[in-house]
């Protein structure tokens, strides 16, 4: 396997593992307004904590691929 193929298979690795972290901040997030709706004030602020967690870690970790990605450009 060459580098650019070995490269290539890593940033879609990559890019999957992103797209599953957003998935799940969105998937807690839905969680939390029902519970909410429900009056389980506790589950959804905990759904609502992980959301945004998650939702973090996926904002860094896109401005960390975009970084390398305009890096790997120059």
């Amino acid at each position: 396997m060459t580098l650019a193929a070995e490269l290539r298979e890593a940033m879609r690795w990559y890019t999957q593992g992103s797209t599953r972290m957003l998935y799940y901040a969105l998937v807690f997030f839905i969680i939390a307004i029902i519970a909410a709706i429900f009056g389980f004030g506790g589950i959804a602020a905990g759904a609502v904590s992980i959301a945004k967690i998650l939702f973090v870690i996926f904002l860094v970790l896109t401005v960390v691929s975009l970084i390398a990605n305009f890096a790997r450009r120059t």
